[in-house]
């Protein structure tokens, strides 16, 4: 997730969000765009809730020992859930064209989750991947209870970490009139123009480029590892399928660029505008729309993750599959059993 919208201040004096262009070229743009966008994340809010309560439904109900790689999906289920119960306020929020119909604790609070699932997420595919990374390519060395206790610590510092790097929004967020618009908005008040560059610092490198290299690093060695077992035959049934495994490494890595990269280019950019580095219209206009398109763009991510994480892998339909043995009637599942094949979990060893 990211921030919708980033009213900013320095020393006082408000500056414009990013409809209130001094430009009007695109006045006809951003009339589609609050008719189009609260629709799209009513619908991510909706498909999100679906997939993640469903993820959860699989992992929890069964009531058994979690492992490693099942802990941190539902970790990421569980943070893609939070977040995506405060888009129908955003929605209504740009609906109304940025002017914030509820109370400045709620603009806090959801503006504060939204940041928080930013890093909550990101972090959790790095250790998503590095947790494949330990089972695939050194899977001798791989304890299923270390990986477990493992696992546990790493979400814990996740969620903590998540919420230090979103205390500054929690504290920084308020509801202040914007005259020039006629609106009351939920904006972000920085202190001093200082922090404009440990903002984007923050977004950008903890946010996007560290993750980024560490989750190439992880699933560059998964991939070299899967081609040298492929070579010399190791493939099995049963066991990771190179075929499979791979796939879902290229929709982990490709998920987390289309959705992520627009973002934060077009807040590095945005940072350039604020800072004077690039000026007037052909620049403003494009990066104020191309900002909140690719703000709604990241968000979908939330509902992409149970697909790409969970959905691609064998392991997710046989726990479903053993999910609705259990509640189904038996005359269907015996039904259903004729039709059936199954090699065993091929993505989610542990």
């Amino acid at each position: 997730g990211a921030i919708l919208l980033e009213l900013q201040s320095s020393n006082g004096s408000l500056q414009a969000p990013p409809n209130a262009s001094s430009c009007d070229g695109a006045s006809e743009a951003w009339a589609l765009l609050h008719r189009v966008l609260p629709a799209f994340l009513l619908a991510i809010c909706s498909l999100g809730l679906l997939g993640n309560l469903l993820v959860l439904s699989v992992l929890l109900l069964p009531r058994r020992r979690l492992n490693a790689a099942e802990i941190y999906l539902a970790n990421l289920a569980a943070s893609d859930l939070v977040f995506v119960l405060g888009l129908p306020f955003w929605a209504e929020n740009i609906w109304n064209k940025f002017h914030w119909p509820f109370s400045a604790l709620l603009c806090r609070v959801v503006s504060g989750v939204i940041k928080a699932h930013l890093f909550i997420s990101i972090f959790l595919v790095v250790a998503i991947s590095q947790d494949r990374y330990q089972v695939l390519v050194h899977p001798m060395a791989s304890r299923r209870r270390r990986r477990r206790r493992q696992a546990q610590a790493t979400c814990a510092i996740i969620w903590v970490l998540g919420g230090l790097l979103s205390t500054p929004t929690f504290l920084l967020r308020s509801v202040e009139a914007v005259p020039e618009l006629n609106v009351s908005a939920c904006i972000l008040l920085l202190p001093h123009q200082a922090w404009h560059v440990a903002r984007m610092v923050e977004l950008t490198v903890l946010g996007f480029l560290l993750p980024l290299a560490a989750i190439l690093f992880f699933n560059m060695h998964i991939l070299a590892s899967l081609r040298t077992r492929e070579a010399v035959g190791r493939a099995r049934c049963g066991g990771p399928s190179d075929g499979k495994t791979t796939a879902l490494i290229l929709a982990l890595v490709g998920a987390f660029l289309v959705c992520w990269a627009p973002y934060h280019l077009f807040a590095f950019l945005e940072f350039l505008f604020r800072v004077g580095a690039v000026r007037g219209c052909s620049w403003e206009e494009p990066i104020d729309l191309g900002l909140q398109l690719a703000n709604s763009l990241a968000f979908a991510n939330s509902c992409l993750n149970p697909v790409i994480y969970v959905f691609v892998g064998r392991l997710f339909r046989t726990k479903l599959w053993e999910l609705y043995k259990r509640c189904a009637p038996r005359s269907l599942t015996a039904l259903s059993s004729t039709h059936r094949k199954d090699c065993g979990p091929l993505s989610g060893r542990s």
